[in-house]
């Protein structure tokens, strides 16, 4: 008979690597450019004052996931709250832009290595490479939770390293400081928009907590943790980027160039091969968690029985991740996918108003009202609709489009599901 669910099998370190690596993509080799060009030496206190703002958002995530034992994430926590309508609209949404989001990364991964690696500019060898590493990846993680952990972790520090190396080669050089400048009043919004993107993606680590061995013990310390480095480690490679403060180039890799004045053309080198294995980490970190929220749709009835088997060789949710990774594999052959991703933030942010809406209701109903916890989701109310109201109008239509659907969706799944599982069998 086959399993019902996956072994538990991921501990804390392995929880910790989830949220690290949805945090930390391509953005941290682009960022610091961008901010010690807007606020100059404050640049680093500016991605401080972020991960403050922050806060709420995570810590509602936190507090969460402590009342939760099943893989879903928004969906266990916006189906417990308002109902599986909600829950399947926030699941839709974070799945949808999940494997845009894949597509994206992993073309502009394959671009860092063309670098190196100049065949792969012809575009036929580049889509082909994309399709590969997407399905590479993808296979990877139906071949076992530990196996795709243990990767995650082999390319995280591949990331880390060379960062490492740039920063202390900063603080052992001689260099000047970039002037410190407080950002005028007219370039708050969109320095603090900058930093706020710094930290989209920790909440994919919510999605698996079925094989974690400890989720509302290892989920809520790993989320608050993570954020916690994960800022100190933006505030110091911007710090070390405006010390070495290299000039402006035509590379398009200003932490690469950075490097080159520090290291040398070894560190130049690994600075590249890191942004390379930074975006394959979030990739891979993508593949792993947001098909396990199909899974535990699955469980609670959301979606067809068939995304809720579990492959009784590997016992990972297998028919959920290949659906996954060939929608992606798929939409990376078709141009036309960076308008889809035009919506992406705004499909995030409609995962970030259930769950944290879904807060104050799920611990009134459990009789464990907490004001401060309350105050913390209504902040991250706010923040999600200041972030949403600076979208642009394709990407609203884009994600009214996708609402649509997604509704469309959920009234047809609804006559073909057969529950997984009992009701309260896993979500709890």
């Amino acid at each position: 008979m086959p399993p019902e669910a996956p072994p538990r099998t991921v501990g804390f370190l392995g929880v910790a690597l989830l949220p690290v690596n949805g945090m930390i993509g391509a953005g941290i080799f682009a960022l610091p450019a961008a901010l010690v060009g807007a606020v100059g030496g404050f640049a680093p206190w500016q991605i401080l004052i972020g991960g403050f703002i922050f806060l709420p958002l995570v810590l509602t995530f936190a507090w969460l996931a402590a009342h939760f034992e099943g893989s879903g994430g928004p969906v266990l926590f916006g189906k417990t709250a308002f109902g599986p309508f909600f829950g399947f609209q926030a699941g839709w949404a974070r799945y949808a832009a999940g494997t845009v989001a894949v597509a994206a990364n992993t073309h502009v991964m394959v671009s860092y290595f063309a670098a190196l690696f100049p065949f792969l500019e012809d575009p036929m060898l580049h889509t082909a490479a994309v399709v590969l590493v997407i399905m590479g990846l993808t296979l990877l993680c139906i071949l076992g939770m530990r196996q795709s952990v243990a990767a995650l972790g082999v390319l995280t520090a591949l990331k880390l390293l060379p960062l490492l190396a740039l920063v202390l080669s900063a603080a052992l050089g001689s260099y000047r400081s970039v002037p410190f400048v407080l950002p005028e009043f007219s370039h708050v919004e969109s320095v603090l928009l900058l930093s706020f993107y710094a930290f989209i993606g920790f909440e994919t680590a919510t999605m698996p907590a079925g094989e974690m061995r400890r989720p509302k013990r290892d989920l809520p310390r790993a989320l608050v943790a993570m954020l916690a480095m994960v800022t100190l480690v933006y505030m110091a490679v911007i710090w070390a980027f405006g010390v070495i403060a290299p000039e402006a180039t035509e590379s398009g890799n200003a932490l690469a160039d950075a490097a080159m004045v520090s290291l040398g053309p070894i560190g130049s080198l690994a600075i590249v091969l890191a942004a390379g294995f930074s975006i394959a980490a979030n990739t891979l970190s993508g593949i792993v968690t947001i098909p396990r929220m199909a899974f535990g749709m699955a469980e609670e009835g959301m979606l067809p029985a068939w995304f809720g088997r579990v492959n009784p060789r590997w016992l990972t949710p297998a028919n959920a991740i290949l659906c996954y990774g060939v929608l992606a594999a798929l939409f990376s052959l078709w141009g036309g996918f960076a308008v889809l991703a035009a919506a992406s933030t705004l499909t995030r942010l409609l995962t970030y108003l259930v769950s944290a809406a879904a807060l104050p209701v799920i611990e009134r109903r459990n009789g464990i009202p907490n004001s401060l916890h309350s105050a913390m989701a209504f902040l991250a109310i706010c923040l999600s609709c200041w972030i949403a109201s600076h979208a642009s109008t394709l990407s609203w239509l884009i994600f009214a489009a996708l609402v649509a659907l997604g509704t469309l969706l959920y009234f047809l799944a609804q006559r073909a599901v057969t529950p997984v599982v009992a009701e309260g069998g896993h979500g709890r």
